[in-house]
């Protein structure tokens, strides 16, 4: 019941007028059954916008850390998304992604809808990065088709770390599904996994036309944040012999 609210009554509208989203290829979406629907990610604003433009409900794995935030503003965030049907996923340890892929096969189980961004993190620089294979499990694990989505221009109005988005108009184009039953029964083949995680990040980018990075975002991030923290690190003495 708040899922439908939000989208229709509460924040669908005001999505639509400050973002005043252009959607292109609606129609590739299936009406019915189970899908996955894998996008770049490059906003919070994502989470809500591409909910907001399609037809079918649609339940995104969401890490944890949106539904253990401190103090009010951290229940009232966890309430949000657990309202709206988002599953937490913790993401450390070695055992997070089984249990994303269990959370996601249970969704699809249920012949719905099922949102990944098979980036793992948002990108940090608005370019496309590495796909982690939990897509590829997922999709022949329940032999569904993958409906490659593109999140466009959300990355200008609402970069990592700006808390309100600017009032800009965005694109969400979805491309054609793919379709992976020529490997049915190999979802425990690495080679397989990494073929079919690329060909979907490939499909990402021909619709996004981002900058793509051969690299894991997260690896990266971690580069970069150890890299500025050496930078900042003040210059030591050594000692006089």
């Amino acid at each position: 019941m708040f899922y439908t609210m939000l989208k229709y009554v509460l924040l669908g509208p005001l999505l639509r007028l400050v973002f005043r989203p252009r959607i292109e290829g609606l129609e590739h979406v299936p009406a019915s059954g189970p899908a996955i629907v894998a996008g770049n990610h490059l906003s919070f604003s994502d989470h809500f916008l591409m909910p907001a433009v399609l037809k079918r409900r649609i339940t995104f794995l969401a890490k944890a850390e949106y539904f253990t935030g401190p103090g009010l503003k951290g229940r009232l965030t966890a309430a949000f998304f657990r309202s709206a049907g988002q599953i937490p996923v913790d993401r450390s340890g070695k055992d997070a992604g089984q249990a994303a892929i269990r959370e996601g096969l249970g969704v699809l189980g249920k012949d719905e809808l099922l949102g990944i961004y098979p980036e793992g993190t948002r990108s940090h620089d608005g370019r496309l990065y590495k796909g982690k294979v939990g897509v590829a499990v997922m999709a022949l694990r329940a032999g569904v088709p993958v409906v490659p989505c593109a999140m466009i221009g959300t990355f200008e109005a609402q970069p990592p770390g700006r808390k309100l988005p600017r009032v800009r108009p965005v694109t969400i184009r979805f491309g054609e599904p793919l379709d992976f039953s020529r490997y049915a029964g190999m979802e425990n083949e690495k080679a397989i996994l990494r073929a079919v995680t690329d060909e979907i990040m490939y499909a990402i980018l021909s619709l996004s036309g981002q900058e793509y990075v051969d690299r894991y975002a997260a690896d990266v991030k971690a580069a970069e944040a150890a890299a500025e923290e050496r930078k900042e690190r003040p210059f030591r003495r050594l000692p006089l012999s």
